[in-house]
C-alpha cells in the first residue's frame, strides 16, 4: 500500500500536467500509453495460449489512436481498422496450420482493437461541446475539460467501489472472474461516480440532471472494463498485466476501466450533448 501511494503521488501530478498542456503532448501521451498497454495485452494473450503478431497488432492500435489525434478524412478510423484486419490476415497466411493462422489472426485483431479503445479519450475531446463563458473551468477549453471529467469520474468509481466494498462488502459477484468484487462496492462506485459526474457537468456548463444516466453508465462501463481485463489475466494465469508501475502492476492495469468508459461517455456526449 505504501508503494502504491508513493507511485500515485508521482504519477498523478504528471498526468494532470500533461492534461493541462493538452494538444500534441496529450496525444503523444495517449499514444505512448497505448503502445505500452498493447505490449502487455499481447503478452497476456500469449500466456493464455493464443499466438499473435504482437508488433503488427501494436502498430495497428497506435495508428487508430493517431487517427483520433490527427483525423485525416471522414471515416478514416473504420478504414484504417479494415486495412489493419486485411494486413493481419495476410500475415496469418504464413502459418502452415490453418487453425493456428486463424487463431493468430483473430487474437491479433482482438488485441489491437481492444487497446485502441483508448482513442476515444481523444475523440471525446474532439466531439465535446463548447464551454459557456460562465463555466468555472472555461479556461481549460472543451477538450481538456471533458477529458478531465472522464478521468475524475473513473477514478471516483475505483475509489468509491474500493472504500465501500472494503467496509461493507459481503455478497460478491462474478467471483469466477474477480474474487474481490462486491455488490456493496458496485453500489458505492455508482454513487460516487454519479456525484462526480454531476459536479463535472455543472463545471462544464451542462445540466447536472444528465448525471442520473451518465453517472451509472460511466460507473458500469468502468467496472466492465476492469472485469474484461480480469478475464484476460485469468486466462493467462497472471495477477497483473505487468510490472511497469511499482505497486500498481502494468499499464493495462491502470487504464483498463478507461477502455470501456471512454467510448460510452463519448457516445453519450454525441447522442445527447453535442
Amino acid at each position: 500500500m505504501r508503494q502504491r501511494a508513493i507511485t500515485a503521488v508521482i504519477l498523478v501530478p504528471v498526468l494532470l500536467i500533461v492534461l493541462a498542456i493538452g494538444g500534441p503532448l496529450l496525444a503523444a501521451g495517449i499514444v505512448a500509453i497505448t503502445a505500452l498497454a498493447a505490449l502487455e495485452v499481447f503478452k497476456l494473450l500469449r500466456g493464455a495460449g493464443y499466438p499473435t503478431f504482437a508488433m503488427l497488432g501494436t502498430a495497428l492500435a497506435i495508428v487508430v489512436v493517431l487517427d483520433a489525434a490527427i483525423p485525416t478524412v471522414q471515416g478514416s478510423g473504420p478504414l484504417l481498422i479494415a486495412v489493419g484486419i486485411v494486413l493481419v490476415a495476410v500475415a496469418a497466411f504464413s502459418k502452415v496450420d490453418p487453425r493456428e493462422g486463424l487463431t493468430t489472426w483473430m487474437a491479433t485483431v482482438y488485441g489491437a482493437l481492444y487497446v485502441s479503445l483508448l482513442s476515444f479519450v481523444l475523440r471525446l475531446g474532439d466531439v465535446a461541446p463548447a464551454l459557456p463563458a460562465s463555466s468555472p473551468i472555461a479556461g481549460l477549453g472543451p477538450e481538456r475539460a471533458w477529458i478531465l471529467l472522464l478521468i475524475l469520474s473513473v477514478w471516483a468509481y475505483d475509489t468509491g467501489a474500493y472504500l465501500v466494498g472494503k467496509r461493507f462488502g459481503r455478497a460478491k459477484f462474478l467471483t469466477h472472474i474477480s474474487p474481490s468484487k462486491t455488490y456493496a462496492g458496485l453500489i458505492g462506485g455508482i454513487v460516487s461516480t454519479s456525484v462526480v459526474v454531476a459536479l463535472g457537468l455543472w463545471a462544464v456548463g451542462v445540466n447536472p440532471i444528465h448525471a442520473v444516466a451518465l453517472g451509472p453508465l460511466t460507473a458500469l462501463s468502468a467496472q466492465a472494463g476492469d472485469l474484461a481485463e480480469s478475464v484476460l489475466k485469468r486466462a493467462a494465469g497472471a495477477k497483473d498485466s505487468g510490472t511497469l508501475i511499482p505497486g500498481h502492476g502494468g499499464m493495462l492495469d491502470r487504464v483498463d476501466s478507461f477502455l470501456f468508459a471512454a467510448p460510452v461517455v463519448t457516445l453519450y456526449v454525441v447522442a445527447f450533448l453535442a
